[in-house]
């Protein structure tokens, strides 16, 4: 059975607390619709560039924009490996969305799967490996660690599922998800796409777990921005075997809670400053329109032309506005139309 050894250090405690306190502060605002779209949009791109970047891609935030904007027909292996990154990150959010996604072992595979459709052979695609693979230093490209023989790699891997399904009312989620970023990548299940697949089933672990900005932040930007720390921190030297019981998870859980503080903070400086921004903003008539419908439940036009000395048409593009930012939606038709705010 996978034990993992870790405390809970002054700093990991203290950044488990920040965490909850960003995130407390961010569920306590109401964001519009359109300002939500547009972050997820740059998430994803920003996710999606830091990501394959750290594996080496060399394309730059620019034209990771344009290629998932344009989504050319013939593309380079560089361009797969984002377009496919992209992919798996607007299938993932959707599952956690609907509430259909099961963490386990199948999941796993169909990530990796997804992130490497058309680069690697279609037999190690979506399939654990069936050969021994070594991890070089980025710099050097020189062997520096060997992972475990891959005869072993399934059974580690239910060991760590299994650990995270007996450990989620027990352990803090942050602390479980730092887990199995660290213990999946020592693991290396993968011929290839292991830090990809890493970093995206983190992502969905703590979404399920109820860190609900899944598609809104990239903690992949954080591990770009100092990718030899980042290896550093996630990575061992050495063989696996001759190591395996002195691995202690206390540095890289401290690391990992480092990256989602700096990136919730990114996420909420960007949610007031887009919030704010003349597009979103809410006058005053804008203000009558959702006072009236928290008091009486509805509003019609009739209503709204009670409330204010607008033109018909210009009430119309009130409510546009208000649907558009996912404030209220519409109900009824012709004269029966009425306005509610929006179900959450």
């Amino acid at each position: 059975m996978f034990e993992p050894k870790y405390s809970i250090s002054n700093r990991l405690l203290a950044n488990i607390k920040r965490i909850a306190e960003i995130i407390t502060d961010l569920n306590s605002h109401s964001f519009s619709g359109i300002v939500l779209a547009d972050l997820e949009k740059r998430a994803r791109e920003l996710s999606a560039f830091s990501s394959t970047s750290i594996e080496g891609n060399p394309l730059p935030l620019t034209d990771v924009k344009r290629i998932m904007k344009t989504r050319p027909e013939h593309i380079r292996d560089s361009e797969r490996e984002v377009l496919n990154y992209n992919k798996a990150l607007i299938e993932l959010n959707g599952l956690i969305a609907n509430q259909e996604l099961t963490f386990d072992l199948a999941l796993i595979l169909k990530i990796q799967k997804t992130i490497t459709e058309g680069l690697i052979e279609k037999h190690r695609s979506g399939q654990l490996r069936q050969e021994p693979v070594f991890v070089n230093n980025p710099k050097t490209r020189q062997a520096v660690y060997l992972p475990p023989e891959q005869a072993e790699a399934e059974a580690l891997m239910e060991n760590l599922l299994k650990f995270i399904r007996k450990s989620q009312n027990v352990i803090d989620p942050l602390i479980l998800a730092g887990i199995f970023h660290k213990q999946f990548v020592i693991i290396h299940p993968f011929i290839d796409g292991n830090g990809r697949t890493a970093r995206l089933a983190s992502k969905v672990l703590l979404a399920k777990m109820g860190l609900n900005t899944f598609n809104l932040f990239s903690f992949e930007n954080y591990y770009n921005k100092n990718v030899s720390r980042y290896f550093e921190e996630v990575g061992l030297i050495g063989n696996y075997y001759d190591i395996k019981n002195k691995i202690d998870f206390t540095a890289w859980l401290e690391y990992f809670t480092d990256g989602i503080i700096d990136e919730l903070l990114r996420v909420s400086k960007e949610l007031e400053r887009e919030n704010i921004s003349p597009q979103n903003e809410l006058k005053a008539y804008h203000q009558k329109v959702i006072s009236h419908i928290k008091k009486h439940g509805y509003i019609s036009d009739r209503d709204y032309a009670k409330l204010t000395k607008r033109a018909k048409p210009t009430r119309s593009l009130d409510f546009r506005k208000l649907i558009e930012l996912g404030l209220i939606e519409k109900l009824g038709k012709g004269k029966a139309t009425y306005y509610k705010l929006k179900s959450s």
